[in-house]
């Protein structure tokens, strides 16, 4: 839908989803429902790549209070639950965004909280502006982020780091996250849309299954170390020998020389 909060966008096989609900693109019910409608389309999709981005001075001002208010007006009912909060449908959507067999790319502006913030932490990689400035700030209001913020912040920045920036409910900059693993890269303003989908382009040119055996191979080492990576690593490494595309890569590769393979995703 033309006014949905969020949309899903096509350059070539870069799929967009793009938050758009000015002025502060807040995260509501219906901005949780249009987000999930676009990731059914995206999974049903042809795309090789998926970018994460908003539109305005904002990217997003976090999620909206007014839902909080009326979850604890509904306390005497005795129904209250995370998913009352809309939760479970964030937190749902993260896990589909980090489910996705293809590389995946948040280009963050201006001011990211919470919900926003959670949702490109669930994304493979993360590219920020250098005046973006980030923030798990549920605590200003008595709530811990309850779509899985604390968690990936700990994932990227280790546990130390992850207390810190969910307890001071502080802003912190690019800079500042780029210093901690957070952020992969820190762009001026002006670039960063510019050169971030410069970089999803070439991710969905790449080869998609080798993309998706990495990401698999990354997500046995969070379960379970070197070791249960390791433990996956012949048997995903081994199927892509089965693909078109490395199949073709290795012609290429002995006739042509390195680097003039182009991939299909199969």
């Amino acid at each position: 839908m033309a006014d949905a909060p969020v949309r899903l966008e096509r350059d070539g096989a870069v799929a967009a989803v793009v938050l758009n609900d000015p002025p502060l693109n807040l995260f509501g019910p219906h901005t949780y429902e249009a987000l999930m409608a676009c990731l059914d389309e995206v999974e049903g999709s042809d795309a090789r790549a998926l970018v994460w981005r908003a539109e305005g001075e904002v990217f997003t001002g976090g999620a909206d209070v007014n839902v909080f208010q009326r979850v604890v007006e509904m306390l005497d009912s005795g129904s209250v639950n995370a998913e009352a909060a809309g939760f479970g449908q964030l937190l749902g959507a993260v896990q589909r965004i980090e489910s996705l067999p293809i590389p995946t790319l948040a280009l963050v502006h201006g001011l990211c909280l919470t919900a926003g913030l959670e949702v490109s932490l669930g994304c493979d990689m993360i590219w920020a502006s250098e005046s973006a400035r980030f923030g798990l700030v549920e605590a200003i209001v008595g709530l811990t982020p309850g779509a899985g913020g604390t968690q990936r912040m700990a994932e990227r920045a280790g546990p130390a780091r992850a207390r810190e920036f969910v307890m001071t409910r502080g802003m912190y900059d690019a800079a500042t996250l780029e210093r901690w693993n957070v952020v992969n890269r820190v762009v001026s303003d002006d670039e960063l849309l510019e050169q971030g989908m410069r970089l999803a382009r070439r991710l969905a040119e790449g080869p998609t299954k080798a993309h998706a055996a990495t990401k698999r191979i990354v997500r046995a080492y969070l379960r379970g170390g070197v070791e249960e990576a390791d433990r996956v690593t012949p048997e995903v490494a081994g199927a892509l020998f089965e693909t078109e595309d490395l199949q073709g890569a290795v012609k290429s590769f002995l006739s042509e020389g390195p680097g003039k393979a182009t991939f299909n995703g199969r």
